[in-house]
């Protein structure tokens, strides 16, 4: 069970690069509350709070609960900015949703049987092509991740998304195509020689080639 993430706001009554940098002074995050139906908010956020929910690994993947003079609204992160140099966390876009509001998510993918796939055993590596998919999902029913069984796979073969299983409501923003999720990679060792075969050492094979040759030189040279 992922943690719950809280938000407790307050409205922002001055708005603009002003207010956002007089937030910044107090110790809080600026941000902006829209969606729905009612119009958007200029909001502040408690800075420990937001650091606490992006420890969560989850912010931009999961819904939270907006806290405001009492009153209770789920919402879901659509965007942090990030100062470039320090990485603190500059202004937060919250979206109001409902729980049975379908709406676009990614969701972790975790792996599991790594340490029994026959093709990592043989040397070969497991590729992540993607480490998330876009889902399309009720909000009150975000999984917290996506699993995919790699214990049976062999170098050369690969996990699909038709091979994961997705809650009953959720689908894939992809639908045109069954996309790969992760391959086992590595080098297959070459066959053995047929039954009745016999290897050529590389200086016979020089030396036949050389004796087919032959024929086709020029002749002795004439006294």
């Amino acid at each position: 069970m992922s943690e719950e993430i809280v938000f407790n706001v307050e409205v922002r009554e001055r708005i603009g690069k002003g207010g956002a940098r007089e937030a910044r002074r107090q110790g809080k995050i600026p941000g902006v509350l829209y969606g729905g139906k009612l119009k958007p908010v200029a909001i502040n956020l408690r800075y420990n709070e937001v650091i606490r929910a992006i420890n969560t690994g989850q912010f931009l993947a999961s819904t939270a609960t907006l806290v405001h003079d009492g009153k209770k609204q789920m919402v879901i992160p659509q965007d942090i900015q990030l100062h470039p140099i320090t990485d603190q966390p500059m202004h937060v876009d919250l979206y109001r949703v409902s729980e049975k509001q379908t709406i676009a998510v990614e969701v972790a993918v975790h792996f599991k049987g790594e340490d029994v796939c026959p093709g990592i055993k043989r040397g070969g590596a497991l590729n992540v092509v993607r480490h998330a998919v876009e889902l399309l999902v009720p909000a009150g029913n975000i999984p917290e991740y996506l699993e995919a069984d790699v214990s049976a796979l062999d170098i050369g073969d690969n996990v699909k998304i038709s091979d994961i299983s997705l809650p009953s409501d959720a689908e894939p923003t992809i639908t045109d195509r069954d996309f790969t999720i992760a391959t086992i990679s590595g080098r297959v060792a070459s066959a053995e020689p047929a039954d009745g075969e016999e290897e050529v050492a590389p200086d016979e094979v020089e030396a036949t080639a050389q004796d087919d040759g032959g024929d086709g030189e020029a002749g002795d040279e004439k006294d």
